[in-house]
């Protein structure tokens, strides 16, 4: 006698709605009597929610609610992918924007070559020019201390190659066997219209007279 077959794993359940991982409601998902509709090639206004699907399936698109709080609540009609896509695009401008500067970290010795210099010199101005701020120490080992003149010439000497794209917040100093400064990103602002309108004067006339014939009777 065959044992009766059981039910697969994962079977449908059908008190789940897919809807429930939308994150909003779109369509008949909505369940205020009245919306405020909002769109492209529609007038705005209060319309019932009937009403308001049936121009969202006459134009072959979705109504989605944006504002559920409001009263009532305020729905426009589009296509909720690409609704999807334009919220996905503004979370990360705006995310792009609140990004925090950060503080780089470039060391020297006493010793530190030319060659070695310069390569520093070139991180520090990527880190600057992605707006971070960038702290530079000199680190003195032993009796290294004695030579605290030179790192803190070494500093500045820093400070100056990258004049033009950081602002120096003090002076070299001195903590334990560290030496230290802070620069930070310095903000070019864009010369405007009227500032380089100054640079295209006209040329003056010229003031040498032109030759004239001779008008004396032979």
């Amino acid at each position: 006698m065959a044992f009766p077959p059981r039910p697969p794993r994962g079977a449908f359940n059908p008190r789940f709605k897919k809807e429930q991982q939308q994150e909003h409601r779109t369509n008949h998902m909505i369940k205020s009597p009245e919306v405020r509709l909002v769109g492209e090639n529609i007038e705005p206004g209060i319309f019932s929610l009937s009403a308001a699907n049936a121009i969202a399936q006459e134009l072959g698109l979705d109504l989605v609610e944006i504002s559920p709080g409001a009263n009532p609540p305020v729905c426009r009609v589009i296509d909720y992918n690409k609704f999807l896509y334009e919220e996905k695009k503004k979370k990360k401008e705006m995310k792009a924007k609140a990004k925090t500067s950060e503080v780089k970290e470039i060391r020297f010795t006493p010793n530190t070559d030319d060659h070695d210099f310069d390569f520093k010199v070139k991180h520090a101005e990527k880190f600057l020019e992605d707006g971070n701020k960038v702290k530079a120490h000199v680190q003195f080992k032993g009796r290294a201390i004695m030579f605290k003149e030179r790192g803190e010439l070494l500093l500045l000497k820093f400070a100056d190659a990258l004049k033009d794209v950081s602002a120096l917040e003090g002076l070299p100093k001195l903590e334990g066997k560290r030496m230290q400064v802070m620069l930070a990103p310095r903000i070019v602002k864009k010369k405007s219209g009227n500032e380089l309108g100054k640079l295209h004067k006209e040329k003056p006339a010229d003031a040498t007279p032109a030759p004239q014939a001779d008008a004396s009777a032979e």
